[in-house]
């Protein structure tokens, strides 16, 4: 048998690697040339990099699914399923070139097609299940890595999104039912295959609640959840096992379930499921705010602080004007940053907006205090905001700007700084011993007794209850304000304390301190500047309280300073002879020897020689010290809230409703809308005409009559449905203008609580949770127990069934 010669098998043709990942999908010429080459995004993401409480929501910057480690997709499906698919809903979308004709994408398409997603960064459509459940390589790589940009091809015959989507059995089908299936937990097979009886899951349910409340209320409380020993024969489990210990107390059925009676593998009490019962909480606060929100403008207010590890944290306030007409500041994130610099600060704010589909051109305020990073011209945080959002407009903190104009009048009259020295000296030496604070109080009561006796004081619930020396905060004007009215109200006891000082003291220099302070205490240049300060910061200390309010508008905020302004003034041209005589009815009352006010005022050490000006007294303490106080801090009121520097605040001032519309303009609300929003109210003759019907009407119609701010207003409009949509779409945008940044200052103090000497390793994202848990404490208690479990066994695989 002679060997035949083997014929060779003919070379099988290789296909390009492109062809096979378009095999399910729409042909190959809808993909731009420009992005053959292989996606970015299948970079293979690192174990050690997965943070799924941040992942990237942007379709067209998210890494690919096939890229995390294979332990970790169903985790990362999970977190993507709970945001759904990113909708963003821009009032304009961007166009480019389609064949001859400029096309942009549609967002009434997000209504038919509920699985498409849009990137603003690409301007490119995807998938979101078949993003989820794509293989590796990519079957729809169009709508997964690439991006469908193609829009003259949407709609006909030819559809590509229905070419997408194919029949029943296509790979597009597959994918919806594998996320169905992911999402449903009653459908995977363990359950199916393994079902636990009605009452057992009850059981279970009932188990997890109790962990649920327990969190729910230490977390509002900003309260520690774990113990230095948690085991059972400790006498203090930590706080979470012990709140649950006690209500298997209060109810049997909670007991038999809880705790020692738990399945070992379910007992839910320990931290990492805290953390995730807290996180969902969190997690829902913030998904209520952005339903809150909806498609309205909204403004951030930031600030930065240190916390207790010496971290930089940066607190996230979003201003707004919710459905019925009422101004909202909700806390609504806190991330910690690197560094302050303007574009850091930035790229973290914008992760939390694309986090949570909050566009960035819906941006119609920033409010910042002043520092350089924030407020700088060219490179400041609000300049970086502006370059894409050309009307979100900054305003300086009027909280931080009255600070700062208070404590330069301060330290630009010297009789002013040497008594705010000397009263900082008085307080030291008597608030740095518990001796002499004991004493002080002891005294006071006294006092306060006597009084009582005498009826000079009455008597009522709360009234009359002792009090402490208040040390001047360096960054708060109004802890110096309450500093005066202490003293002021204790004048006598701390006489009597450093009376005892100079006759009792242990050494020298004890004595010498009181000997001083009492000196300081009893002059008359004190005592003068003592009562003049409680007169003027009494003024702007309303104004600084009023500031701090959260629901303030920038309309009312200025006429809260142009009366403060007012009354300041009429202090000055009206107010020295009543002040004289309080002054010397105090210094009466208190056995302290005042000047001869018609003698001759004499300068420096009395000599001759030194003596520039013949002047009385009584000239010397009305004009040098008097009027120079009010006219400093006229003056830096003047500078720092110049109304002539802000056109916008002035055209803002025509919708006034103060005294039934007297500031009401209608050619200066339209060059409001023309000049600083002419994206939101395009069409001025309608505008124009609104407002002449409105001009007419608001005289006729009771419900318009007496209203005393802009949110009254607003919520008139929302109440009569009037068909004056843009004048109140316009009040609305002036209403979401920030004031001050008092609730990040307010969201600081919480993390202090929170955070404290004893918490001081917690992660960021738990202090995070914690502190939107304890502020936005309103929205919490909406939150249904039923839902969070629900939440909870959907987001992981239980051993327990809940459901």
């Amino acid at each position: 048998m002679t060997d035949q010669p083997q014929n060779p098998k003919p070379r099988k043709v290789q296909k390009k690697v492109n062809s096979y990942f378009l095999k399910n999908d729409v042909v190959m010429g809808d993909i731009p040339s420009s992005v053959v080459e292989e996606p970015s995004c299948s970079v293979r993401v690192e174990s050690h990099e997965i943070d799924v409480n941040h992942i990237e929501r942007d379709p067209g910057k998210r890494p690919a699914i096939s890229s995390y480690p294979i332990n970790e997709r169903d985790e990362v499906r999970r977190k993507y399923i709970l945001y759904g698919p990113y909708q963003p809903k821009l009032e304009e979308y961007p166009t480019h070139l389609c064949g001859d004709q400029d096309r942009r994408f549609n967002g009434m398409w997000f209504e038919k097609y509920h699985w498409l997603e849009y990137s603003d960064e690409n301007d490119k459509a995807f998938c979101f299940p078949c993003f989820l459940f794509d293989s590796d390589p990519s079957r729809h790589s169009l709508f997964t890595s690439y991006g469908f940009d193609n829009w003259r091809r949407i709609g006909g015959v030819q559809c590509c999104f229905k070419k997408h989507v194919g029949k029943t059995g296509s790979p597009h089908h597959k994918s919806m039912q594998d996320m169905l299936g992911l999402k449903h937990v009653c459908r995977h097979i363990d359950k199916v295959m393994n079902p636990q009886p009605p009452e057992l899951i009850q059981q279970n349910r009932l188990r997890l609640k109790a962990t649920i409340e327990a969190v729910r209320l230490l977390a509002k409380q900003a309260l520690a959840f774990r113990g230095d020993d948690e085991s059972a024969e400790s006498s203090n489990r930590g706080n979470v096992v012990e709140v649950v210990d006690s209500y298997g107390r209060m109810n049997e059925e909670v007991a038999k379930v809880t705790l020692e009676n738990a399945p070992r593998n379910a007992t839910y009490t320990s931290p990492k499921i805290q953390k995730e019962i807290l996180s969902i909480l969190a997690n829902r606060v913030r998904r209520k705010i952005r339903e809150e929100v909806g498609e309205a403008k909204f403004c951030l207010l930031v600030d930065e602080a240190l916390d207790e590890s010496k971290k930089e944290q940066m607190a996230i306030i979003l201003r707004f004007v919710d459905s019925h007409g009422f101004v909202r500041e909700r806390f609504f994130h806190v991330v910690s940053v690197s560094d302050t610099c303007a574009a850091t600060l930035k790229s973290k704010i914008d992760n939390v907006l694309t986090e949570y589909n909050l566009q960035v051109e819906n941006l119609r305020g920033q409010g910042y205090d002043g520092a350089s990073n924030m407020r700088g011209e060219w490179n400041g945080l609000q300049a970086l905001f502006l370059q894409k959002c050309p009307y979100a407009y900054y305003v300086h903190c009027f909280a931080h700007r009255l600070q700062l104009a208070l404590n330069a009048a301060a330290k630009d009259v010297g009789v002013v700084y040497l008594f705010f020295q000397m009263l900082t000296s008085i307080i030291n030496v008597v608030d740095s011993s518990a001796k002499r604070v004991s004493e002080l109080k002891s005294i006071q009561e006294v006092e306060v007794v006597e009084q009582i006796a005498a009826g000079e004081l009455e008597t009522g619930k709360g009234a009359n209850q002792t009090c402490n020396l208040q040390r001047a905060g360096a960054t708060r004007w109004s802890s110096r304000y309450y500093s005066i009215k202490n003293l002021m109200k204790l004048y006598n006891s701390t006489s009597s304390v450093l009376k005892n000082m100079i006759d009792n003291g242990l050494n020298g220099k004890i004595r010498g301190e009181a000997l001083g302070a009492s000196k300081a205490l009893r002059s008359f240049d004190f005592v003068f500047c003592l009562l003049l300060l409680d007169k003027t910061m009494g003024i702007t200390n309303a104004l600084c309280k009023s500031l701090q309010e959260q629901s303030q508008e920038i309309i009312n905020a200025m006429n809260l300073v142009s009366s403060t302004k007012g009354r300041l003034q009429k202090l000055r041209e009206n107010g020295w002879v009543d002040f004289f005589a309080s002054v010397v009815s105090f210094c009466d009352a208190h056995t302290i020897d005042a000047p001869d006010f018609s003698a001759r005022h004499m300068e420096g050490t009395g000599r001759l020689s030194q003596q520039q000006n013949c002047i009385t007294i009584e000239h010397y303490y009305r004009v040098e010290i008097f009027n120079a106080v009010i006219d400093f801090q006229l003056m830096e009121l003047n500078s720092r809230f110049n109304e002539q520097t802000r056109e916008l605040l002035i055209l803002s001032s025509a919708l006034d409703p103060r005294f039934d519309f007297q500031s009401f303009d209608i050619d200066k609300i339209c060059c409001l809308a023309e000049k600083f929003y002419p994206h939101d109210v395009p069409d001025l003759n309608d505008l124009r005409d609104q407002l002449e019907h409105f001009e007419y009407q608001f005289s006729e119609l009771s419900e318009f009559q007496d209203l005393c701010t802009l949110s009254e207003l607003c919520q008139e409009f929302v109440n009569t449905r009037t068909p004056f949509l843009l004048i109140e779409r316009l009040v609305r945008l002036v209403m979401t203008l920030p004031v001050s940044t008092a609730t990040t200052e307010r969201a600081f103090s919480a993390m202090k609580l929170i955070k404290n000497r004893l918490r001081s390793k917690m992660s960021d994202d738990f202090l995070a949770d914690l502190m939107t848990v304890h502020i936005e404490r309103e929205i919490v208690d909406t939150i249904d127990s039923n839902s969070v479990i629900d939440e909870f066994y959907a987001s992981g695989n239980r051993r327990a069934q809940l459901k």
